[in-house]
């Protein structure tokens, strides 16, 4: 079952993009090796790196994050549908890839609104046998229409895992809280918000240079302290579940963060600081490393 954006071919798609402005989604999947990028989104990375050369990691623990909250969710708790909102490009490990591995039953509904990022999901879920997965072309300033269209999909009188990975710093404030705000109202009993949030508690110099290159084209880049992150959960009504909203690497850690890829050294000594990132170990890492809090929190 695939939503109504997926019966568009995906090269036509790739006429929506626009390759003059970098799009979060792209910078994002280049930090983890991705390759679906233009001149502008490399321009941008290479800008947040060169203010924060330690950055890398924070996007790469949040992907760890999010493997080991949808394996929590998934293998203890019961969960099996998950709604991914700002989901980015595909990479390994994808949300349903996690939860169906566990439970081939598993239900997923992504939803972003880059052109790359739908011609990829398309090809991701037509090659996709596995349980049932759907992708909306929408935007997070839109709960109504995300979740009128993910009731296809997913069955809101069950229990739902709301996936906002590193996604609400791109929001303002008055609209983050009231989009998870009407997400959550929407959500039955025993449903889950699973929330990683950069913050410029832990290295504020370094986060606000990576903000200033970012706002300067023309992103929305807003560092939220933990109390902010934790109005999420408590103006929603939610439970925050242990450790609480802690720096991303402290949530659940399980020892079983990805390797990194190995390479010949004379290889390595061509590359730029980009194209570096997939062989630098992420488990080589300091408190100071780390700008971005995560937390999962459950409706009672």
């Amino acid at each position: 079952m695939f939503g109504d954006a997926l019966g568009q071919d995906a090269a036509v798609l790739r006429w929506r993009v626009d390759i003059t402005k970098a799009h979060p989604a792209r910078v994002y999947d280049l930090f983890l090796g991705g390759t679906d990028n233009y001149p502008v989104d490399r321009a941008a990375a290479t800008a947040a790196l060169a203010a924060n050369p330690r950055g890398y990691l924070d996007i790469r623990h949040n992907r760890d994050f999010l493997r080991r909250a949808v394996t929590k969710l998934t293998a203890q708790d019961g969960i099996r549908q998950f709604l991914d909102i700002g989901t980015g490009l595909p990479t390994q490990e994808n949300v349903h890839q996690i939860a169906q591995r566990i439970n081939p039953d598993s239900r997923v509904v992504y939803v972003d609104n880059d052109p790359v990022v739908l011609a990829q999901v398309y090809t991701l879920l037509t090659n996709g046998p596995e349980g049932r997965t759907d992708y909306i072309d929408a935007d997070l300033k839109q709960p109504a229409r995300i979740l009128e269209q993910a009731a296809r999909t997913l069955d809101l009188d069950q229990p739902v895992a709301l996936v906002l990975a590193a996604v609400l710093h791109f929001v303002e404030d008055e609209e983050a809280y009231r989009a998870v705000r009407e997400l959550v109202d929407a959500l039955p009993s025993g449903s889950r918000l699973v929330l990683s949030h950069l913050t410029e508690d832990v290295n504020p110099e370094a986060i606000r240079a990576v903000r200033r290159t970012y706002t300067e084209r023309g992103f929305t880049f807003v560092l939220r302290s933990k109390r902010d992150v934790e109005r999420f959960f408590t103006e929603t009504g939610l439970e925050l579940e242990e450790p609480g909203v802690v720096p991303v690497h402290r949530w659940r850690p399980d020892g079983a963060a990805p390797s990194p890829e190995q390479a010949d050294p004379a290889h390595l000594a061509t590359l730029d600081a980009i194209d570096m990132i997939p062989f630098h170990d992420i488990n080589d890492v300091a408190e100071a490393d780390i700008n971005i809090y995560a937390a999962t929190g459950r409706k009672a």
